[in-house]
């Protein structure tokens, strides 16, 4: 007879002994905030995996003409980005002289080189040639991205969905090159309005659509505060301008369209 299996515990379903061997800090001693702010970019790391777990469902339930649990899982999604802004509440804590006493050991490493957060940007629409250029050829990392840039994103799959459900949604947006951004457009706009009018369906998802683009911007700017407190104006690890790099994100909507015709409304 075959033995059985150890029962499954908590511990071993988590793989905790391999989850918390993780957590290695390169500075001396350790320095005590170093284990913090490791524990709070790996952390980044997994709700960034579930992220973009919940994106590509988001996109498969548009193709698959499932709005209501489309936009549950919106929900979801927004409810994540709003612990993403929470986390850096913590990582202000840290002073910029208790990140300093460790920050020399970080050597080229940097956020600048998330994959996983490119990813969810490509699937969001905010495709970047120089983001993609910035990891290395053939390596996984970069397969992947290749990937992404070149795959339709969830506004695409939204569009196909407002097609199938009867809107007049041109070939040319049906059809278009995946790997440039999306564009503000009079005839999606038209649309949209319609949408809004008389499709109180369609225009939920809209709006989860807006809020979402609303939070990662939210993100995005409570991102720049914090290494603005932490390092100022200075040049961020790995090479990036930091701070300054950080800010010219800001700004940028992810579904213009949406924008676009709330003077309309």
């Amino acid at each position: 007879m075959q033995e059985h299996d150890a029962a499954v515990t908590y511990e071993s379903y988590l793989r905790l002994d391999t989850l918390l061997s993780l957590q290695v800090p390169r500075s001396e001693g350790p320095e005590h905030d170093e284990i913090l702010f490791i524990v709070i970019h790996q952390v980044y790391e997994l709700w960034f995996k579930e992220l973009l777990h919940e994106l590509d469902h988001v996109a498969v339930l548009f193709r698959t003409d499932k709005p209501h649990r489309a936009q549950h899982t919106l929900k979801r999604i927004l409810t994540i980005l709003k612990v993403l802004v929470a986390q850096l509440d913590i990582l202000e804590t840290m002073t910029p002289l208790e990140f300093l006493s460790f920050r020399a050991r970080l050597e080229a490493a940097s956020g600048f080189q998330s994959n996983q957060f490119r990813q969810i940007e490509f699937l969001l629409g905010a495709k970047s040639e120089a983001a993609l250029s910035r990891f290395p050829t053939d390596s996984p990392s970069r397969r992947v991205l290749e990937q992404r840039y070149q795959a339709p994103t969830v506004w695409d799959a939204f569009l196909h969905y407002l097609s199938r459900e009867g809107y007049a949604v041109p070939a040319s947006h049906l059809t278009r090159d995946y790997t440039k951004q999306v564009q503000p457009t009079p005839e999606i706009q038209e649309i949209l309005i319609e949408v809004y009018r008389r499709d109180v369906k369609s225009a939920e998802i809209c709006e989860r659509l807006v809020d979402l683009d609303e939070g990662l911007a939210e993100w995005r700017y409570r991102h720049v505060r914090m290494v603005e407190r932490t390092i100022g104006s200075k040049p961020g690890t790995g090479g990036s301008r930091g701070a300054a790099y950080l800010q010219s994100t800001i700004g940028r909507n992810l579904f213009p369209d949406l924008w676009e015709i709330r003077s309309r409304l």
